[in-house]
């Protein structure tokens, strides 16, 4: 269990690639999480990467002011029908396009996004939509 901020982005910064993973599959508990993202912030897109980080802190990185954040965020297939609903009205259209393109989507959300203003978005909804269909027959 990483019990750190500061082990954290020792972790993370690592070369060696047994420290790297650790990073990447390790548990924290929330306030470790929270001190990571109020001190490091540029280690908030790696929180999310984390395999083990919790819905709540998703929460809070799915409001983040970075993009790539956000989009850090909507690659995750264990979001919650909010963060779903959250991210699929993000403001940024590649925030959109992630969650368009994220295979747990639920087919209303897909539906609506293929819909959307943005081009890159509405394909990846498509592409969604199809993906869907094939699998149900």
């Amino acid at each position: 269990m990483i019990q750190s901020a500061e082990e954290f982005v020792t972790l993370r910064t690592s070369v060696g690639s047994a420290e790297y993973d650790r990073a990447a599959t390790e548990q924290a508990s929330i306030e470790t999480w929270t001190d990571v993202i109020i001190r490091f912030p540029e280690m908030r897109t790696w929180v999310a990467h984390n395999k083990t980080v919790p819905l709540e802190i998703l929460k809070v990185l799915a409001t983040d002011s970075n993009r790539l954040v956000r989009t850090s965020v909507a690659e995750k297939r264990k979001l919650d029908r909010e963060l779903f609903e959250t991210l699929s009205r993000d403001s940024d259209e590649l925030v959109r396009q992630t969650i368009a393109r994220n295979k747990k989507t639920p087919a209303e959300i897909i539906a609506r996004l293929v819909r959307d203003d943005n081009l890159f978005v509405r394909d990846a909804a498509l592409a969604a939509n199809r993906r869907m269909l094939a699998a149900s027959e």
